[in-house]
């Protein structure tokens, strides 16, 4: 099993930055896939973004490239998504999720990562 807990959403204003942490513990290793889907009321879990284990490719949406930028510390067992330029539009409850290497691949899908955090909230302000 692996453990993932959120931190760092909060309250922001529009064109703000913030930097959520993911701590994964457990039966945790760097081949893990993890990554970032968010939800907001009323519609389904969208994927945000994903980094593999070794080497670390990185997926994004669309919608958050060139704005979102998802890394991780393997020593700390801890991915990050760091946001930029934020919009009304990206408030939601952001969850870390954890899958095998074959994740990475099909990140779009949220069967794909057994292991999902219980969500951390950012809300961005105009």
């Amino acid at each position: 099993q692996v453990q993932l807990v959120e931190s760092g959403g909060g309250l922001v204003q529009a064109g703000g930055s913030l930097r959520l942490s993911c701590a994964a513990s457990g039966r945790t290793d760097s081949s893990l896939t993890m990554g970032w889907f968010r939800q907001t009321e009323g519609k389904e879990r969208e994927f945000v973004a994903t980094i593999s284990g070794g080497t670390g490719r990185t997926r994004y949406a669309d919608s958050v490239k060139g704005r979102f930028t998802i890394s991780r510390d393997n020593a700390k067992n801890t991915a990050y998504l760091q946001m930029a330029s934020l919009t009304p539009e990206v408030t939601a409850v952001y969850y870390c999720v954890a899958g095998s290497s074959v994740a990475w691949f099909v990140a779009r899908d949220t069967s794909a990562f057994p292991y999902w955090g219980q969500g951390t909230p950012v809300t961005v302000s105009s």
